[in-house]
């Protein structure tokens, strides 16, 4: 598991409550990885390297962005007024959960293609006691994956 935090901003298009409003969090996200084999060394990946891969990919798109669902035309009209100005469409509202699943079914593939390791679960940390994970079941089948959310009481 290789633990990356990185800033966004977002807001939840039709949410209807507070969280329609642009906004934003100090995000945490949990990449767990696994392989079929470990190197010389016996690593599955080297760490770095992982974080290289994955924090990279977030660093270019997520990073100091706004999250906004496709069909949100208000909020890409909003940000696109502003110069410099950095978003990221996603197909569907950047709630936490449809983000660790954005990053488990998207970007985990693209990112660690040609490592031997795969991604099988990512945790996206709202907030200090929030956070959504989605999961692959079956691990070797990237299809049949799920989301859930938890809250912690601390």
């Amino acid at each position: 598991m290789r633990r990356i935090k990185f800033c966004a901003g977002h807001r939840l298009f039709g949410h209807g409550g507070k969280c329609e409003h642009f906004h934003g969090h100090n995000y945490v996200a949990d990449f767990f990885v696994q392989g079929d084999s470990q190197d010389d060394v016996g690593r599955v990946l080297d760490f770095s390297d992982l974080k290289k891969r994955v924090k990279g990919w977030i660093d270019e798109h997520w990073d100091h962005s706004f999250l906004i669902r496709d069909t949100d035309e208000n909020a890409k009209q909003a940000l696109s007024m502003v110069v410099p100005s950095r978003f990221f469409v996603m197909p569907y509202n950047p709630t936490a959960e449809n983000m660790a699943k954005y990053l488990l079914e998207e970007m985990c593939p693209e990112a660690l293609q040609g490592t031997g390791a795969r991604a099988v679960r990512v945790r996206v940390w709202e907030t200090d006691e929030s956070f959504a994970e989605a999961a692959i079941q079956n691990q070797h089948d990237s299809d049949d994956s799920y989301v859930t959310s938890e809250t912690i009481s601390l």
